[in-house]
């Protein structure tokens, strides 16, 4: 059974056991109504360019009538809180801070946002794990899934594999060939069934906060219309140095620094920031995705 517990009324032991013995939790009731509404319609401003540039906007908006229906053909929007005042603002909500400061605090940092629309009909991702895409040094990794819609199993909502991260293992990924899925390859050979694990419903307004290496997944939206939009805030401690490019040049990197300080100190302040991260939309189409990421490379100086 998941683990739930009201945003107003936080046990940072009660919070620490959960994530210690599933690898996620749910915080109920974070965001209101109306900061729903927020969310919602930024996301609409901001595949229409209303909140600067966006690689990969014109891929999918060339054929539609309006940012709304150019929503139908995006998978992710990567990094929406370099553009978005609104976006960012959700990384220090209070609710928030205070259960990642049980579980990873008191110093924390965000290195990555992710905005998934997920229309009727669009595939979800397969089994994975976070921490294989970003690789920090301390297993400190916490995903932050903010449900913009209310999640269930028929439209695309998460599944876990409660206690996975306690294997301290990174499965090996491969091709899957499932038409549920995107191309995003899929873990396999761990000790858990394939169609196995626990869904994990969420109402809009909802936090899910989970560890780095659990094993977790989506499956596709099957519903005849409507979104299951969620935000994802990527967080680590600060205390540990992240080996990470982005999948960009230069490569490799020790440390990454365009980060966005959460709670507590930096000790490696001292390094300086930078600014790598640059905001681009995922489609759906692989030949589209294939050209807005030659053109990420080209901004990277490859």
């Amino acid at each position: 059974m998941t683990a739930e517990f009201a945003a107003n009324a936080l046990n940072p032991d009660e919070i620490s056991a959960a994530y210690d013995r599933d690898g996620y939790f749910v915080l109920k009731g974070v965001f209101d109504p109306r900061d729903i509404a927020t969310l919602r319609s930024e996301t609409i401003s901001i595949c229409n360019g209303d909140r600067g540039d966006l690689i990969g906007a014109e891929e999918v908006s060339t054929n539609a009538a309006n940012a709304e229906a150019a929503m139908q053909n995006v998978l992710a929007i990567h990094f929406p809180h370099k553009i978005s005042e609104t976006m960012k603002a959700t990384l220090t909500k209070p609710a928030i801070v205070q259960a990642l400061n049980a579980i990873i605090g008191p110093d924390i940092k965000c290195m990555q946002s992710m905005l998934f629309v997920k229309n009727a009909g669009k595939p979800g991702q397969a089994w994975h794990q976070d921490e294989h895409y970003i690789p920090t040094r301390d297993q400190s990794l916490a995903g932050i899934w903010i449900a913009l819609d209310d999640a269930r199993v028929d439209n695309g909502g998460l599944w876990m594999h409660p206690g996975s991260h306690k294997h301290g293992i990174l499965w090996p990924t491969k091709p899957h060939g499932d038409p549920r899925f995107d191309s995003s390859a899929e873990a396999h050979d761990f000790p858990y069934p394939r169609e196995g694990g626990v869904p994990v419903e969420a109402d809009a307004g909802d936090v899910v906060i989970f560890h780095g290496y659990v094993l977790h997944r989506s499956l596709n939206n099957t519903r005849e219309q409507g979104y299951r939009r969620a935000l994802v805030n990527h967080v680590m401690s600060t205390r540990s140095l992240l080996p990470w490019s982005m999948g960009l040049p230069p490569q490799p990197r020790d440390d990454f620094r365009d980060f966005e300080l959460i709670s507590g100190e930096d000790p490696y302040a001292w390094k300086g920031k930078e600014d790598i991260l640059i905001p681009f939309l995922r489609p759906e189409d692989p030949e589209q995705a294939a050209r807005i990421f030659g053109k990420l490379f080209e901004h990277a100086g490859a």
